[in-house]
């Protein structure tokens, strides 16, 4: 195997690691909305996530930065015609984040009401982006021989890409309510459960739609067996779930989310992003690639680097992994 392919193995598996985290974090900002009944179920929602939402960003971080030193082609190419949506997803980062720091910074009403907002249409509108610009990726866009994308934005608004942005949002919303299930105590944690039934049952049908499509139009073997792991956990998340057995829906619905993302990338390779003019004009693995001693270097960092931060974030987990509850909750000043 070359540096380059083991290269596009590493992406896709720091945005596997970045959907499966970022998933239920950006669930739990939506089911703010959905599950939380007053300001202090709120507040319990966002402490479930409260020490490890901005690690989970990590794994976004380091994705681009891989995907700018290892595919400089692919990277110039990506954000350049995908531009407005992902300018749109970082804006939704950088004030979500801030609306976690400040939400509790004064006691006014308004004041925690508009941030609250904020959180929930910051973790929605990324959760429905990311679909539509992985999608994109797949099907493939307009590439001309210049490596150039010669699309428009609303080229990306095309019914298989809104199908991906509705399979991730409802997965990742999914995701959050077991999550939520499985990180809280009393009646919000039943309401999670019943809740997550429901979202389960909705996102199979989106799920399994989007992928047979997927399957269809750029599948082969491997990405049918990826397919057939995603779509098997899925279902034993539902079932998890319904007889009360969280962790074991997690863990299922972290699987469904791998699964899924890495039939995408074994559909793509050994493409990085088809061109939809011409075949000739696909960026590929080899001609999008930096050069073998680049790589080579890159490796090397990348094997001292990942252990140490996956360890501290393993960690950190550890240490916050009790439930909490309405009663964990101090009163408000």
């Amino acid at each position: 195997m070359e540096l380059h392919d083991v290269w596009f193995v590493l992406i896709a598996v720091l945005w596997i690691g970045y959907f499966f985290l970022e998933g239920f974090d950006f669930g739990i900002g939506i089911l703010t909305k959905l599950l939380a009944r007053d300001r202090t179920e709120k507040r319990v929602l966002i402490n479930t996530i409260g020490p490890v939402w901005d690690g989970n960003e990590v794994w976004l971080l380091t994705a681009g930065g891989a995907t700018f030193a290892a595919f400089p082609e692919w990277y110039a190419t990506l954000f350049s015609g995908f531009y407005l949506p992902l300018l749109i997803i970082l804006v939704c980062l950088i004030v979500r984040g801030v609306a976690f720091e400040y939400r509790a910074k004064r006691p006014e009403e308004k004041w925690q009401r508009n941030w609250e907002q904020a959180i929930f249409w910051t973790s929605l509108i990324p959760a429905f982006l990311w679909g539509v610009a992985f999608a994109n990726i797949v099907r493939g866009v307009k590439i001309d021989a210049h490596k150039e994308y010669v699309g428009t934005f609303w080229d990306l608004l095309n019914p298989y890409a809104i199908l991906g942005g509705l399979v991730t949002l409802f997965l990742f919303t999914f995701h959050g309510a077991v999550f939520a299930s499985l990180k809280t105590l009393g009646d919000i944690r039943e309401r999670s459960r019943a809740l997550a039934l429901k979202l389960g049952l909705a996102t199979a049908v989106l799920a399994l739609g989007f992928l047979i499509w997927t399957q269809a139009s750029r599948g082969d073997t491997k990405s049918l067996v990826a397919m057939a792991v995603a779509v098997l956990a899925l279902v034993g998340a539902i079932v998890a779930i319904k007889i009360g057995r969280e962790g074991w829906s997690f863990a299922l619905s972290g699987i469904t989310i791998a699964a899924a993302v890495a039939m995408l990338f074994l559909a793509l390779f050994p493409n990085v992003m088809p061109s939809s003019l011409n075949d000739a004009w696909n960026l590929t693995v080899t001609n999008a690639s930096s050069s073998p001693y680049t790589l080579k270097i890159m490796t090397w960092c990348a094997g001292v680097a990942t252990p140490i931060v996956m360890l501290y974030q393993g960690w950190t987990y550890w240490v916050f992994r009790k439930r909490i509850g309405t009663k964990n909750i101090a009163d408000a000043h």
